[in-house]
């Protein structure tokens, strides 16, 4: 018996299962806010990632990824323009008295803008934290409460489904795992930990199961004291890390029920380490070191654990390759144009006042490492540079660092001052416990004397040193690897564009 074709268009028109086309190779990029590598991928012992875990296991977790600064808007401008902060001018906080920018003319290497141009819709929702709008502008704006993932993506559905022959870039930023919020008024303790981002009296964000950590089960970090001080404070920062989670797990959903997950690249990191001292505004590996994990479905093989030493300047190139859209020889947008004749720039921004150097600003100082996802045993680089100058504007203390798989120098440019604290920092329980103690109390590996009064050179042994714990720089037997690591430094700062690389010659 033949069925009519009208009984197959009902049929089509009925079924929950059966999808229009959509654009392939779309992009949702995730940022969090403060985050180490405290997931259960990451063999954390006690955080509760199902969603993150299931897309390690489905992708590839790179075990060594790396910010090139612990700060925040320093930080998001590097993902967003893949040079460093020292080069494309944002050397710390954009937002209030601490009015920090990007240069005009690093728009020429923008990822929203050449993602734009490459034919993507692009859209953000959540923290943005940089400077100016004209360089790193979105087509679409989205609103979303920040400090809940999970409204976030429900915010973010009707931009991801919307049909369109066009793909989407999506940049997903949450404020979770910040500080903030105000102190847990149900803590025993005379110091009461910060909230980051919870709510009071346990209770939940809307939509969210919100999960609660036992002060006493949380691991401690080598670089913090153990303190109830502490514990109780990473247990409130492991909570809003697992509210992430469900955020990524209703993203996941919703690209599932629309037909969009094996059309879809997502890429889960945090601008940078969690927000404690020794993390956050440093750069030892607290506050350097990050997750990354990598969803890609065009790429067969799955689960890899990757080896290979990344940098927070490899997102954009990368992002551009994946969508076709980068010029591999030249390692700059496809289509690139001098930013000052494509991309007019407002005369109200009197922008020869804050312009780069365009020589310096017409390729990225990251690469693509799309090509070795599915290779365990690839290499991307040699070492890690990393570049803080500010977080507040008031925290002038710039910090270079050279890293590779054996040795990590740390050069701090202003070691004569002591070091300076970012308010919310300075004013946590954990910290404030140890200080009000004595200068000579434990603060991790260091007294808290040693945290705030830093020598010129930090010297360590990081494949049998991961915690840092042994400074090398005064140790006789490693005075010629010491300078070594120093020339290594200096060629780095020329390759990078480091205005402080003149340092080393006249202080």
């Amino acid at each position: 018996m033949k069925i009519p074709f009208r009984f197959f268009a009902l049929l089509f028109f009925f079924s929950p299962h059966v999808f229009l086309s959509s654009a392939e190779k779309n992009i949702i990029f995730f940022i969090t806010d403060d985050e180490s590598p405290t997931l259960g991928c990451y063999g954390d012992p006690i955080a509760k990632t199902p969603a993150i875990d299931s897309l390690a296991q489905d992708g590839t977790l790179f075990l060594n990824a790396f910010a090139t600064t612990a700060s925040c808007s320093a930080s998001r401008s590097v993902v967003m323009s893949g040079l460093h902060n020292h080069a494309n001018g944002q050397y710390g906080h954009q937002h209030a008295f601490h009015k920090f920018s990007s240069y005009f003319n690093v728009i020429g290497l923008s990822l929203p803008r050449n993602l734009a141009r490459a034919g993507y819709r692009t859209g953000h929702i959540g923290k943005y934290h940089v400077s100016p709008e004209e360089v790193f502008r979105f087509e679409t704006y989205l609103k979303g409460n920040p400090r809940n993932a999970v409204q976030m993506a429900n915010q973010a559905k009707e931009f991801i489904t919307a049909e369109n022959d066009k793909p989407f870039f999506l940049y997903f930023a949450t404020s979770d795992p910040h500080r903030g919020g105000g102190t847990d008024r149900n803590s025993k303790l005379k110091l009461k930990p910060d909230m980051f981002g919870n709510k009071q009296d346990r209770k939940s964000h809307d939509g969210v199961n919100e999960v609660f950590y036992d002060p006493k089960k949380v691991p401690i970090p080598s670089f913090l004291p153990d303190t109830p001080e502490t514990r109780e404070e990473l247990a409130q920062y492991y909570q809003s890390v697992s509210r992430i989670d469900q955020g990524v797990a209703r993203l996941i959903e919703i690209l599932k029920e629309n037909g969009l997950y094996e059309k879809t690249l997502i890429i889960f990191t945090s601008d940078h380490g969690m927000a404690f001292a020794g993390g956050k505004t440093t750069v030892y590996e607290g506050g350097l070191r990050v997750p990354f994990v990598v969803r890609n479905p065009y790429e067969k093989k799955r689960g890899v654990r990757h080896q290979a030493l990344i940098s927070h300047i490899d997102i954009t190139p990368t992002l551009l390759d994946f969508a076709g859209a980068l010029d591999s020889k030249r390692n700059r947008p496809l289509h690139w144009e001098d930013p000052n004749k494509s991309f007019p720039i407002p005369k109200s921004k009197a922008p020869k006042d804050n312009q780069g150097n365009i020589g310096k600003l017409s390729s990225y100082h990251g690469k693509s490492w799309l090509g070795i996802l599915g290779q365990a045993g690839a290499q991307h680089w040699e070492s890690i540079f990393a570049s803080h100058t500010f977080h507040e504007i008031q925290m002038y203390y710039p910090m270079r660092v050279y890293r590779d798989q054996e040795y990590k120098l740390i050069w701090n440019i202003a070691h004569p001052l002591p070091y300076p604290f970012a308010s919310d920092l300075w004013a946590a329980s954990s910290f404030q416990a140890q200080y009000q103690k004595s200068l000579s109390a434990p603060y991790g590996n260091k007294t808290v004397r040693q945290y705030i009064h830093r020598p010129e050179f930090e010297f360590f042994k990081i494949r049998e040193d991961p915690d840092e714990a042994k400074n090398l720089a005064g140790n006789p037997k490693f005075a010629a690897k010491l300078e070594e690591y120093k020339e290594k430094l200096k060629s780095a700062q020329k390759q990078f564009h480091d205005p402080w690389v003149m340092k080393w010659s006249y202080e």
